[in-house]
């Protein structure tokens, strides 16, 4: 009890009580760590499959666009068959090969069966046809299924030449339900479609799958309405796909880790029949974790719909070292949390290890530069303020063909053509106290050689005790400005050759201008001698030709003087593309009027109403814009003869930017909407000669002054119901 009473129990409790109070602390530092530890992995895990899920639908998304852009590849070869009819009215079978062989189907379209064209023909249209191929001599062409339709759509071309190809000619597509749907859309509706799903055929004893591309084809452009493009309708380019192969090539590329199906849908969600499906090793998912998604595609006249599935667990397993790592990581942080609570009591012992650590770690970024400045293969070196090297790596000295000893001391800039440049070397050491400088020096090899360096001076700090103050790095740029030269050289040349070919051309020009003059010239003398000889010998000898000799000679001089007004407006029209175009504010309302006051003094028995719209007003050459109103009011007065309460009006449309819109309206004989792109083409003509007179080349001037003018020129027009011409002109003010 004596030696109890000694001691103070309080004070001994608090001394026992104060560890315990440590290590409980640190044992709920432990514990508080670990459970963040375990939400935070449960967090990851649960971005992680969130993440899974995104890359699932991205996947899906890109997949998705790649068929669509296949088949948009598809759309252009089609299209390409159709701008070969549109250049030919049509092509003939060894043409349509040429085209399909250009195209390479078996490197590049590996899923395409063929491409190939089916007219749209009426029973006679049919009979015509096959009478045309039996004279041609390619035999007897059979269209199957036999039997009498209103329509047909039989396979008249189909590349390449395949047995199996070559069995499907004469094959009437528009007589399947299927495919006479999608060529029906197609005709109608002005654009590609495809057709529900069908069998192809076999392939290696394989039931091929796929659908067929139509594109329509039509004659004398794209009519409006649904009924015109029927009755222009002139066939269909199809392609055949098969859809295995389809989906193949167009996923050729892709790392795919989704199991997919295609299903076709078409206009509703009734019965869908399966386009495609993977194998049974992708398509094997089916567990109650995996990724489902369907996307939709609207295709050409047709909706598909993708189905999608993937592995969660797969996929998560993937990312699980991951998860792992970030586990074990967090344990191991909160040991050391538990292990720095423990050690918060050794304050000066941890304070000293991390001064340890720190003068460990300048050690170690010591030792990173001078290896990264070793072993660099740019040339580099320490210098001091007076521009002295301090230190040099290999690199550095191999440039210099000498050693790092011997680089170290010696004046940097000596090395250099321009290295006892003070005033260069002063405008680099001032610089350097801004920044980093960049300059290009030039040095001569032991050998004799001018080369080039490039370099870059940046300031850094040196050691206590040493005078370092930049480091500069070197890199020879010979090579580089070697090229750069023979650029410029090769650019001069290009120009060069440029000025000659311009000048070839110019010349080439002035050439083909005086053959124009001389062929007319030429040409004229003939017509005159034509024309005065059946004069005189009709005036000569008129009694000794009877009436059918008389119309004949009429006839030859009636030729000779077209002849002579056809050569005439081809160099009017000449001229019109010749002259100088000078520019200049213009008043269209009294150019208008001008050409209105002479038509009326030269056709005085004509009664036109002709509206002026006032305040026309553009910029443009007064000789050229007023043979351009001459020939559209021309036309007007001319196309209005025979038509009661004739009218024609002259106005303004709306413009846009800098061209401003003018309009000729008249009420005459018009003409059909279809041939509108014909009417600007030399000797087009849309009415015969004893109906309305003219050379057809009044439209063509107006195109050619319209467009050296900037501007265009379109036609409006319906049988019996008139025409509108619309061109622009430079706005006041657009042109300086």
């Amino acid at each position: 009890m004596g030696l109890l009473r000694g001691i103070d129990l309080d004070s001994l409790g608090a001394r026992l009580r104060a560890p315990l109070h440590g290590y409980v602390l640190s044992l709920l530092a432990l514990v508080a760590s670990l459970v963040l530890v375990w939400l935070y992995a449960s967090n990851a895990r649960q971005r992680e499959l969130q993440a899974v899920q995104a890359e699932f639908v991205t996947e899906t998304d890109a997949i998705a666009e790649l068929l669509r852009q296949r088949l948009a590849s598809y759309e252009l070869v089609a299209r390409g068959g159709v701008s070969l009819f549109a250049s030919v009215d049509r092509p003939s079978a060894a043409q349509w090969q040429g085209y399909v062989d250009a195209l390479k189907i078996d490197a590049g379209y590996p899923d395409m069966l063929g491409l190939g064209f089916a007219p749209y023909l009426d029973r006679s249209g049919l009979q015509t046809l096959q009478l045309d191929m039996r004279d041609a001599g390619q035999g007897f062409y059979i269209v199957r299924p036999a039997g009498i339709r209103e329509r047909y759509g039989p396979v008249l071309y189909l590349e390449p030449r395949t047995p199996a190809n070559r069995a499907v000619i004469g094959n009437d597509l528009f007589a399947d339900p299927v495919r006479q749907a999608a060529m029906a859309s197609a005709r109608d509706d002005n654009a590609v479609r495809i057709s529900a799903p069908l069998q192809l055929g076999r392939d290696a004893g394989r039931p091929v799958t796929g659908v067929v591309m139509f594109a329509p084809v039509y004659r004398f452009g794209i009519p409006a309405t649904v009924s015109a493009r029927r009755a222009s309708l002139q066939g269909w380019i199809y392609v055949p796909l098969d859809m295995s192969e389809f989906v193949t090539a167009a996923l050729r590329t892709t790392g795919r880790n989704a199991a997919l199906s295609v299903r076709d849908v078409g206009a509703g969600r009734g019965d869908a029949p399966l386009l495609y499906a993977d194998h049974a090793e992708l398509a094997g998912h089916g567990g109650e974790g995996d990724f489902r998604r369907t996307v939709p595609l609207e295709l050409y006249g047709r909706r598909w719909e993708l189905d999608f599935s993937a592995d969660t667990g797969a996929a998560l397993a993937a990312r699980m070292p991951e998860l792992r790592t970030t586990l074990v990581v967090g344990i191991i942080a909160s040991l050391l949390l538990f292990g720095v609570a423990l050690a918060l009591a050794r304050t000066e012992s941890l304070a000293e290890r991390k001064a340890s650590l720190l003068a460990e770690s300048y050690q170690r970024s010591e030792l990173r530069f001078r290896n990264a400045m070793r072993f660099s293969a740019i040339g580099q070196a320490l210098l001091d303020r007076k521009g002295a090297i301090v230190d040099a790596n290999p690199a550095l000295a191999a440039i210099f063909d000498t050693t790092t000893d011997g680089l170290v001391g010696s004046m940097f800039g000596a090395y250099f053509v321009d290295g006892q440049d003070e005033i260069r070397r002063s405008r680099e050491v001032s610089a350097l106290t801004e920044g980093v400088f960049r300059t290009t020096r030039q040095w001569r090899t032991p050998a004799g050689e001018l080369r080039h360096a490039h370099l870059t001076y940046a300031p850094v700090p040196g050691e206590i005790g040493q005078d370092v103050a930049s480091l500069v790095q070197v890199e020879d740029i010979t090579e580089r400005v070697l090229a750069h030269a023979r650029e410029q050289a090769l650019n001069r040349t290009l120009e060069a050759r440029v000025a000659l070919r311009t000048r070839e051309l110019t010349h080439a020009n002035q050439e083909l201008e005086s053959f124009a003059y001389s062929v007319s010239h030429d040409l004229r003398a003939p017509l005159r001698t034509i024309e005065g000889f059946s004069r005189l010998l009709g005036e000569r000898y008129a009694d000794k030709v009877d009436d059918t000799g008389r119309d004949y000679l009429a006839r030859v001089r009636n030729a000779a003087g077209r002849m002579d007004d056809l050569i005439e407006a081809l160099l009017k029209m000449s001229r019109v593309g010749r002259s100088p175009l000078t520019l200049a504010p213009l008043d269209l309302t009294r150019l208008a009027l001008d050409v209105v006051a002479e038509l009326r003094m030269a056709h005085p028995q004509r009664e036109v109403a002709v509206e002026v719209e006032p305040g026309l007003h553009a910029v443009g050459d007064a000789a050229l814009v007023h043979n351009l109103l001459q020939n559209l009011i021309g036309n007007a007065w001319k196309f209005t003869d025979g038509t009661p309460d004739a009218r024609i009006l002259v106005g303004a449309g709306e413009g846009s930017g800098e061209q401003a819109a003018f309009h000729v309206t008249d009420n005459g004989a018009g003409f059909a909407p279809e041939y509108a792109g014909k009417l600007f083409r030399p000797f087009q003509r849309l009415h015969n000669q004893e109906q309305f007179d003219g050379h057809g080349i009044g439209l063509a001037s107006v195109k050619r002054v319209v467009e050296r003018h900037g501007g265009t020129v379109t036609a409006e027009g319906r049988p019996g119901e008139g025409a509108t011409f619309r061109f622009t002109l430079p706005r006041e003010g657009a042109v300086d």
